[in-house]
């Protein structure tokens, strides 16, 4: 095909706008990964944003003179180390490990995506450079890329989501650089730039709608890694520190309570669990529909 029949056609077709009958269809023939991914994910994100108002008690509130008590009437999920209420503790803790996890897993995908469209169309010589500082930084594992961060910066949120980001923003990277290297060999980027097109405009408005849902379940990937990581991190007691706490330091602090099963440090654990199963056949179930 030569270059005028190239500029003079556009391959790219409007696709039908599917009918309501046709999406309930689809709703109804959901596996139930979906339905149990999105019940879980769905569940934690609730607990996210109203936990704080539907707490019974403050984070810090001493209510029972016992410590590691089991549940009770008053306590549902008993009490920790120090005689709080491990109920109120999760309902606030969940935010900060869902909210820091989905803020590290947004920047990271929207910065490996904006370097992936810049390297898709510079220059070899400037996608080379950047490629190696990537691949340097990938090398790095992930928990010790984090543990040296907090080590050297100290242990804040902020800085606890830049070390999340500095950890899995090159591997998004690599995913939307080859996302964008192929779709930079189609038709449709050649008629954009024998109309003469810029490289934002190729990279916004061509570019990035055709590796947005890959780059959005990759995203959803990173959150679980994420969420496991910063948990880690707490568990070591390298991440949010006292009065605050999240999923992962309420475990680290109850340790001693479980060998005597207490839910202090059990309830933790499962939330964290779920979570990120949850988060995991959500995406799952999304991706399949989407290749299938």
């Amino acid at each position: 095909m030569s270059a005028s029949d190239v500029c003079s056609s556009d391959p790219r077709e409007p696709a039908a706008a599917p009918s309501g009958s046709s999406r309930l269809a689809r709703l109804a023939s959901a596996p139930a990964k979906l339905w149990v991914g999105l019940g879980l994910f769905g569940f934690w994100i609730f607990i996210a944003i109203f936990g704080t108002w539907l707490a019974p008690h403050g984070m810090g509130d001493m209510v029972s003179s016992q410590v590691f008590a089991g549940p009770s009437e008053a306590l549902w999920l008993g009490s920790d180390h120090l005689g709080r209420d491990v109920l109120s503790r999760m309902l606030i803790a969940t935010r900060y490990t869902v909210a820091m996890a989905l803020a590290a897993a947004v920047l990271s995908s929207a910065i490996g995506a904006a370097f992936g469209l810049i390297a898709a169309l510079v220059p070899r010589l400037v996608d080379t450079g950047i490629s190696q500082i990537m691949d340097a930084l990938i090398s790095i594992p992930s928990k010790m890329m984090a543990l040296l961060i907090v080590a050297v910066f100290g242990s804040s949120i902020p800085l606890l989501i830049v070390a999340a980001v500095a950890t899995y923003a090159p591997g998004a990277y690599r995913i939307a650089r080859s996302l964008a290297m192929n779709q930079a060999a189609m038709e449709y980027v050649a008629i954009a730039r024998c109309r003469g097109e810029g490289r934002l405009h190729i990279a916004i408005v061509e570019l990035l709608p055709n590796i947005f849902g890959p780059v959005l379940t990759d995203m959803g990937m990173r959150f679980v890694f994420i969420v496991l990581l910063l948990s880690a991190m707490s568990f070591l007691g390298l991440g949010i520190q006292p009065p605050m706490a999240d999923l992962g330091s309420m475990v680290r602090e109850n340790i001693s309570g479980l060998n005597q099963g207490a839910l202090a440090v059990i309830a933790p654990a499962i939330g964290i669990g779920t979570l990120t199963v949850g988060a995991n056949l959500l995406i799952d179930a999304i991706s399949s529909r989407r290749d299938g």
